[in-house]
């Protein structure tokens, strides 16, 4: 299905008016807040997506999901001006472990029901973590040597 341009565009336009909040010029509110302080709010939008999405209302879910969305945002906002990594790195993250936890889909492996992917689940989530072990002990050895 493909969308109009004004939709397809309004997630980068979206980035870009978050950066703007956070800029010199921006909203005074939003350019003191950091990872720490955004948590209370962070818990709050989550709980009133959790009541949003219990009611079933489209329109509610939607808004909700916004405000969670607007909180994801801010996080990757924070992490780009501190020099750590941007929402783009948060979305090429995602979509990585999306397809390494889904070989059923993405890979060669076939299972066939829930049952046998929640089996494999496990499995999938060891080789991430000892994957992730070595990639910290790679960065940390490239870090002695220079």
């Amino acid at each position: 299905m493909s969308q109009p341009s004004a939709k397809r565009d309004s997630l980068r336009s979206l980035v870009r008016t978050v950066a703007r909040l956070r800029s010199p010029k921006g909203c005074p509110w939003d350019r003191r807040q950091s990872h720490r302080s955004l948590i209370p709010y962070l818990r709050e939008e989550t709980r009133e997506l959790e009541a949003a999405l219990k009611k079933g209302k489209p329109h509610e879910i939607e808004d909700e999901l916004g405000d969670v969305l607007l909180q994801v945002l801010l996080h990757a906002q924070i992490a780009r001006e501190a020099g750590h990594f941007g929402i783009d790195d948060v979305a090429a993250s995602l979509r990585l472990k999306l397809r390494r936890r889904h070989p059923h889909v993405f890979g060669r492996r076939r299972f066939k029901t829930a049952g046998e992917v929640m089996r494999h689940w496990g499995e999938i989530k060891a080789q991430e973590r000892l994957e992730r072990r070595r990639d910290v002990l790679r960065r940390g050895l490239a870090r002695e040597t220079r």
